[in-house]
């Protein structure tokens, strides 16, 4: 199936160049002008990939990033300007895969494109499970099934796939430094990218969620120069 895009950008010019570059790629395109258009597409038809410009009128891209991660693992690249460094490294933490900088280079956006929609369609395709679906690590329990984090008070959260994934690695490889290179060799997703933050981003969301506080991480410890360790051995539920 031809890939498909959703273009969110308030601007009409930028939303008709990049459709017409997509459209000669072989992408079904289509385009909002807000986040509330963006989101009466989505509810019609789900996209493989949404672009999306981080300042539009009313809600912004950041906080429909946020809540497009919430419920989806659609992949997410940002629009941003050259001035928007903050913005870009907030929208990585809030979920979003890739940004691109104004003004647009249209051939390095598609290349983007074709490398996440690779990404997300090969993070979708069906996995093995493991043996044991519920797992226990330092007074927390893991439930592969529905990805879901249970604190020792019994609170639930919710792991993205790309959370999920990373834990999953830290625990099969307990008590082992895991440099950047290895976990992203290992992690079966697209939450990551060469030559650049994302691990550590996913990390620091991954930390926030096991409450492993960052200044004097217990359970994630960064080895500096060397990548990660996880301390906490698991075992079946």
């Amino acid at each position: 199936m031809a890939p498909s895009v959703l273009i969110v950008d308030d601007d009409p010019l930028i939303r008709e160049l990049l459709q017409s570059y997509l459209a000669q790629e072989g992408y079904q395109v289509r385009c909002a002008g807000t986040a509330e258009q963006a989101e009466a597409c989505l509810a019609e038809s789900p996209v493989d990939l949404v672009m999306l410009d981080i300042r539009l009128p009313g809600k912004d891209g950041l906080t429909l990033t946020r809540e497009l991660r919430v419920r989806s693992e659609v992949g997410i690249i940002l629009i941003t300007g050259r001035n928007d460094e903050v913005d870009r490294i907030v929208g990585l933490e809030c979920g979003a895969d890739d940004y691109v900088v104004k003004p647009l280079n249209p051939r390095e956006l598609v290349s983007r494109a074709k490398n996440l929609v690779r990404r997300v369609r090969h993070a979708q395709q069906p996995a093995a499970a493991p043996a044991t679906q519920l797992k226990r690590f330092a007074g927390w329990m893991l439930d592969g099934d529905r990805r879901r984090l249970i604190d020792p008070d019994g609170s639930e959260t919710l792991l993205t796939h790309g959370e999920f994934q990373l834990l999953s690695v830290f625990l099969r490889n307990a008590g082992h430094t895991l440099s950047r290179d290895q976990l992203m060799d290992q992690i079966r997703n697209r939450e990551w990218l060469p030559n650049d933050r994302s691990i550590d981003v996913l990390v620091g969301r991954l930390r926030r969620k096991l409450h492993d506080d960052p200044a004097e991480p217990q359970l994630i410890i960064t080895i500096h120069g060397a990548g990660y360790l996880f301390t906490a051995a698991a075992s079946a539920a």
